[in-house]
Formats: C-alpha cells, structure tokens, sequence
C-alpha cells in the first residue's frame, strides 16, 4: 500500500521523533481508497530555457516515453505518476526551483539535470530535504561529497575523460599509428575541468604529450586563438571536452582552416542530432565519448523517432532509464516515503526497459550513489547518425582513423 507524504520539512532528528506520532496519524488518515491509483509527482529539474536547452527538451522527451512505455505495458501497477517541470538554465536558480518542488508540488523524487554544474546546486537542497534525485551529470564532485541522496546514472567526468584517452589510443594503435602528442580543449565548468583532468592523467600514465592544454570560458565566441595554437601544434588528435555552441565553433574553425586531425568530443554536444544539422559534412567521422547511444536499444530507438523526428540522443535514454529506476524503486518500497525510496533505488538493479539501453545493460549503485554497472563506449560519426564503434563487445561498426577503416 502507497501513503501520501506530507509537505517536507527540514532534517531536524529531534523535531522529527516528537513528530513521529503526528505522521503516522497522517499517514492513516490520507491513506488511498482501496483500488484507488496512488498519485505520486515527480520533479524534473533542467534547462528549458537558455544555451542548454536543447539537452532539458531531449530529457523531456526520452523521460515522457519511458513513462509511456510503463503505461502501455501495465507496469505502474496503481500508480499515477505526475512529472513537474522546472527551467533551470543556471546554477543560481536551482535552489528554489528545488525548494518549490518539494515544499509546493510535494515531489517524492528528482531527475535532473544535465548540466553538472545545476545538479551539484540542486543536490544541495536535496539532499537537506532527504529526497532522492538521480541524474546524468557527470562531474566526479556530484557522488564525491558523502551525500546520501543522489544518483549518477552514468560514470563520472574523470572515467569519462581516462576512457577518451584511452580508447582513442587503442583505436590509434589498430591503425597503425602510436599516440605521442596530443591537444585538449576544455571548458572550465565542473563537467569540463573534471573530464579534461582524467584526459590528462590518462596521458601522463602512456607517457604521452600533452601539448596544448588550454581552458576556456563557457560560451565562447571566439575560438581563433585556440585553433591557431593547435595549427601550430604537432598535435595528432584533438579532444575538445565542451558543450554544444562551443562544439560545433571549435570543429567548424578547424575544418575550415583544413586542419584534418581526428576530434574526440567529450559527449554534451557532440552526439545529439542537432551537431549535424550544424556541422553538415563537418561532422563526419568525428568521434565522442558516450554513456549510451540509441543503437542499443533499437525498438525504443524507433519509437523514439517516429514520436520526435530525430534519433534518440544519449540524454533522452539516461534519463528514461533514471524515470523508470526511481518508479521501480517507489513500487518496490510499497511507499511515497522518500526515506524509504531513497533506500530502494539504492538496492535495485534494473536491467530491462530503457536501463537495457545502457552500456553494462542495467542501472545499479555503489555505497556512494555512483552507477555500479555502467561504462562509456566511443560512437563516430556516419551520415546521419551515430554508431557505436568501440570497445569490440559494444560495438556495432568497425571504426574509422584518418578516413581509413579499422579491422
């Protein structure tokens, strides 16, 4: 049987046990009718609005039809849940986009909210408040801070960046090429500071040059310093760790200055549908890091499509799968409690619907709240769309150096 929450109030353990009689009283009292569906709300905390808000609408989007997908397939099982959005285009709005959906909207939980530095704002309030929230950030600080309360669904920003390093040498390697200079540009938010630095240690551990190491601010206009030191440069392969805008001007100054080297994107804006119709041809071969790509899960893939016109981009498939974790994790605590819930998506291990979509193939947590099962896989560039391409038992192409096809 579910229980209506009442109101969050601050965590005061004191306050709390004199109030424990109150609340069980409560709970009785608001108990459903019995074959009732029990409604339950949601918060969704991400950017509607702004530079980003492209990756909050693809988050939406893949969050609505994985609630979909559980409707059609009869799992809520006497739920009804109800998603609340809140704009958060900057960290200064978090705090009380998060306070409003916990004190007003009476949220049991949180998915949010790409941006890795509005994440580690909204966890703060969180995490006070004792409600769970599971995101797809990936900034090493989010799960670093001993917080009981929220979730990353994907590794963090420094595997992230161990494993762009590496998988862009192993692929070098196999081309016949061996890395010894490299170049990486980075902007300097959590996310980008964070996935440069594992970059960085990566090389350092190969044994492998660094030669430009250069960060820079996020939303930059002009970038013709940065490309004019890498034309400079003996560098053999770029790794630009930026989000959209920053992106698609960094490739499209490279391209049109004939600078051919290979790019390694950092995930954010290099593997949505949108970097293509910016870069048109520019965008063929480039590669990414990435914590999931739509190939994996084929018939959601094309749902997906038909419903959005656009392939399903790695956002939509994180935060599908963080929906339905946290909806399995309500049925699974018999609860609205957040206690209780916060408890349940701790110990669950959820491996069909869109956690399937994941590279490990489920979504699972360790004692700090860091996924348990996920890893990243590189995807490249081809016409459209993006393939997975590395490593081997996750890819479904054979990638591309330099124009030449790796066996």
């Amino acid at each position: 049987m579910f229980y209506l929450r009442l109101p969050s109030i601050p965590r005061l353990p004191r306050i709390a046990t004199l109030l424990t009689p109150f609340l069980l009283l409560s709970s009785a009292v608001f108990a459903p009718v019995a074959g009732a569906a029990e409604k339950v709300n949601i918060g969704l905390v991400f950017p509607f609005s702004g530079p980003n808000a492209q990756f909050g609408i693809n988050s939406r989007q893949g969050i609505e039809l994985a609630l979909d997908d559980m409707k059609a397939a009869g799992l809520l099982k006497g739920l009804e849940v109800n998603l609340v959005s809140a704009d958060v285009p900057a960290p200064n709005a978090a705090g009380a986009a998060v306070q409003r959906l916990i004190t007003q909207n009476q949220v049991v939980g949180v998915i949010g909210s790409f941006v890795s530095s509005v994440t580690l704002a909204a966890s703060e309030v969180t995490e006070r408040a004792g409600v769970p929230m599971i995101t797809h950030s990936f900034a090493d600080q989010i799960t670093g801070r001993g917080y009981r309360y929220i979730f990353q669904v994907a590794p963090r920003a420094s595997t992230f960046g161990e494993k762009q390093f590496q998988y862009a040498a192993d692929i070098a390697a196999k081309a016949g090429e061996k890395l010894s200079r490299i170049a990486i540009f980075y902007e300097d938010t959590a996310y980008g500071t964070a996935q440069a630095e594992g970059i960085r240690k990566a090389a350092k551990a190969a044994g492998v040059d660094v030669v430009i190491d250069d960060g820079y601010p996020l939303g930059i206009t002009d970038v013709a310093p940065l490309i004019n030191k890498l034309r400079r440069s003996d560098a053999q392969v770029v790794f630009p760790v930026s989000y959209f805008n920053d992106g698609l001007l960094i490739i499209r100054t490279m391209r049109q200055q004939r600078i051919t080297l290979p790019v390694v994107g950092g995930a954010a804006g290099y593997i949505i549908p949108e970097f293509k119709q910016g870069l048109g041809e520019f965008a063929e071969d480039v590669y990414s890091i990435a914590p999931a790509n739509y190939d994996k899960v084929p018939d959601i893939a094309k749902r997906y499509e038909a419903r959005y016109h656009a392939f399903m981009p790695h956002e939509a498939i994180m935060y599908g799968a963080a929906l339905q974790h946290m909806i399995a994790a309500i049925q699974q605590a018999g609860s609205t409690d957040p206690d209780k819930i916060r408890d349940a998506i701790a110990k669950l291990k959820k491996c069909d619907g869109f956690s399937a979509g994941i590279p490990g193939g489920c979504t699972s947590f360790g004692s700090t709240g860091l996924t348990a099962s996920a890893y990243p896989i590189f995807v490249q560039w081809r016409g459209p769309g993006l393939v997975t391409v590395f490593p081997a038992d996750a890819a479904t192409a054979a990638p591309r150096w330099n124009g030449k096809e790796i066996k």
